[in-house]
C-alpha cells in the first residue's frame, strides 16, 4: 500500500457511518453523541444515495442497496421520501425497470449536504488527530519508544501523521490482520503471526472495528495489557 496523505474524504464518511452503527448496536453513548453533534446519519445516507443516483444511469434498488451497504427496504423508503420532496424524477424503462433522474432541487440538496459533509470531515479529522496525539503523548510520558500499528487504513495514516510530532517515538511497522503484503510509510506491512518477532513497546490499534475483539486477540497472544492501546 502506498503512502497516501491526501485528506481521506470518502473513508472518513465510511468511518462515520460505522461509528454510528456500532454505537447504536452496543449502546455506547460517546460515538452516538459525536454523530448527533455533527452531521445526522440520515443526511449522510441521503447524500450517498443522491450521489449514487447521479453517477448511475439506471440503478435498481437492489444495486443501490448493495453499493451503499444498507437494506433494500431502507433504500425503498429513502427513494419514496426523496421523490416526494422533488429531489429526483422516476421514469419507466423497458424490462420493468425504472430510472431515477436528479432534479435541480435534488442537485441543490446534494450540494448543500456535500458542503455540510466537508465541514464535518474536517472536524472529524481534527478530533481524531487530537485523540491520537493525546494517546501518543501518554505513551511518550510512560517512556515508550517503539510503536507498532495494528490495522491498515485511513486511521493508520492519521495516527502516523500524529506520530511525527513525537520524535522520541519510532514507528516500527504496521500489522495487517488481513495478511496482505505491501509497504506503508516506508515499512513493510507485517502479518499477524509476525508480530511476536518484533521488539516493541506499544501496539496501537488503528483498525476501525471491532476493537474489543482485537484487544482480546492480542492478549491471547501473550502481549501484556499495558502495551495494547487504542482510541
Amino acid at each position: 500500500m502506498a503512502c497516501r496523505l491526501a485528506f481521506p474524504w470518502r473513508i472518513i464518511l465510511d468511518i462515520y457511518l460505522k461509528d454510528c452503527s456500532l454505537s447504536e448496536r452496543s449502546g455506547v453513548g460517546q460515538g452516538k453523541q459525536d454523530c448527533e453533534a455533527a452531521m445526522e446519519n440520515q443526511d449522510i445516507r441521503i447524500l450517498r444515495l443522491l450521489e449514487a443516483v447521479e453517477e448511475e444511469k439506471s440503478p435498481s434498488q437492489r444495486e443501490l442497496a448493495r453499493k451503499l451497504d444498507i437494506s433494500l427496504g431502507l433504500v425503498n423508503s429513502f427513494l419514496k421520501r426523496l421523490a416526494m420532496k422533488g429531489y429526483f424524477k422516476i421514469t419507466n424503462l423497458p424490462a420493468n425497470r425504472v430510472r431515477y433522474l436528479l432534479t435541480p432541487k435534488g442537485l441543490a440538496e446534494k450540494t448543500r449536504l456535500t458542503y455540510e459533509y466537508v465541514n464535518y470531515s474536517f472536524s472529524y479529522y481534527r478530533q481524531t488527530r487530537l485523540r491520537f496525539k493525546k494517546v501518543l503523548a501518554e505513551c511518550a510520558r510512560q517512556g515508550a519508544k517503539r510503536m507498532v500499528f495494528w490495522g491498515q487504513g485511513e486511521l493508520a495514516e492519521i495516527a502516523y501523521i500524529s506520530l511525527q510530532e513525537f520524535p522520541e517515538l519510532e514507528f516500527l511497522g504496521l500489522v495487517d490482520p488481513g495478511n496482505s503484503t505491501g509497504e506503508l510509510f516506508g515499512r513493510k506491512t507485517m502479518k499477524a503471526d509476525e508480530l511476536g518477532a518484533v521488539s516493541f513497546d506499544r501496539v496501537l490499534i488503528t483498525a476501525i472495528a471491532p476493537v474489543e475483539e482485537i484487544h482480546a486477540y492480542l492478549l491471547g497472544t501473550g502481549i501484556a495489557e499495558y502495551k495494547i492501546i487504542s482510541l
